[in-house]
């Protein structure tokens, strides 16, 4: 039978164990793996041949692999190579699935806030408690309060279902059928919870007024542009403190500032900006009520095992014709 050429590239060298993995799945995978740093070394001729493709980066030039049919991403979203997953002829697949980790982060901004952390640091540096200690820490508790999450697929579920053991209330924003359709993918053990109530995307301002924490977990389409702006800043409970971990552009960033500087909204935890590295001139970085993350969620010392258990599940599934997990849908942009 034919041979299957795989180009694998990732920010870090694969270890031999993951690759013997892939390799398990049929004796037809003729498996190359490269780092990007190698990747702008080798020649036109690596592209030749290759039908399958792993990458954190790299894509082909255009026509320079005229053989390829598939291109595996090594994340959740495909926004980084802009129209590009929307235009070429080849099928996208995403790790989406596996980002479950990313809830521990939320999680993490929230108790920051709600125990004001931030102001137990701070307390520290002077060696000393202070006089109206119980007024000052009286903590924003968790239990009883509202987090509104915004895009409930696998990490937003992650996300409400540890909020549910906090006992916190879970409201969600998506489309009606994230609750009957089973994810592609995810990992074994992650969230299930389903939300108290189930908001219609177009109805995000409902769960913006009664929400204590907004955590935004959608992909970025030309739909989620600037979701979050003045108009939808200005419903949001001055206590209620805004969580991203989607992507910066979700975010009209003015605005956001704006609403934090006058104390619109009690704070903000943000991982993800429009332009990153996030400028050193960013008020992101002075504003007393803002913990400023540098792009940190999505790490975690078993990330790629976990993509390349996903990828060769994938693999096994190409070579049998049968669907792939988490395809690319263009219409949707995600």
């Amino acid at each position: 039978m034919d041979q299957v050429k795989v180009l694998i590239f990732t920010r870090d060298a694969v270890n031999e164990k993951l690759l013997a993995m892939l390799r398990q799945v049929s004796p037809r995978l003729a498996i190359e793996a490269h780092t990007v740093k190698e990747a702008e070394k080798l020649g036109a001729d690596v592209w030749q041949d290759v039908e399958v493709l792993f990458t954190t980066d790299p894509l082909p030039p255009e026509g320079g692999a005229p053989n390829l049919r598939w291109i595996q991403g090594y994340y959740a979203g495909v926004d980084r190579w802009g129209q590009l997953p929307f235009t070429l002829p080849y099928i996208f697949t995403t790790t989406s699935g596996i980002h479950v980790h990313v809830a521990e982060l939320v999680m993490t901004l929230m108790l920051a806030f709600a125990r004001k952390l931030r102001l137990l640091l701070e307390n520290q540096q002077k060696a000393a408690w202070p006089p109206d200690r119980f007024a000052t820490f009286e903590p924003y508790e968790l239990r009883d309060s509202t987090v509104g999450i915004i895009g409930y697929g696998v990490i937003g579920r992650q996300v409400g279902t540890i909020c549910r053991a906090f006992g916190m209330r879970v409201v969600a924003a998506d489309r009606p059928e994230v609750l009957t359709v089973e994810p592609p993918w995810r990992l074994p053990g992650s969230g299930t919870a389903v939300p108290d109530h189930l908001y219609d995307p177009s109805d995000v301002k409902s769960l913006l007024k009664e929400s204590d924490y907004v955590v935004l977990c959608i992909p970025y389409t030309p739909q989620t542009h600037g979701l979050i702006n003045a108009d939808t800043l200005a419903v949001m409970k001055p206590t209620a403190v805004l969580i991203n971990v989607a992507r910066g552009n979700v975010v009209d960033e003015p605005a956001l500032i704006e609403a934090l500087k006058a104390g619109k909204i009690r704070g903000a935890g943000l991982d993800v900006y429009s332009e990153e590295p996030l400028p050193p001139t960013s008020p992101f970085w002075r504003l007393p009520n803002v913990i400023a993350c540098p792009h940190v969620a999505g790490l975690s010392p078993h990330y790629v095992a976990r993509a390349m258990t996903l990828f060769a599940e994938n693999l096994r599934r190409y070579l049998a014709g049968e669907p792939l997990l988490n395809m690319v849908q263009k219409d949707r942009g995600y």
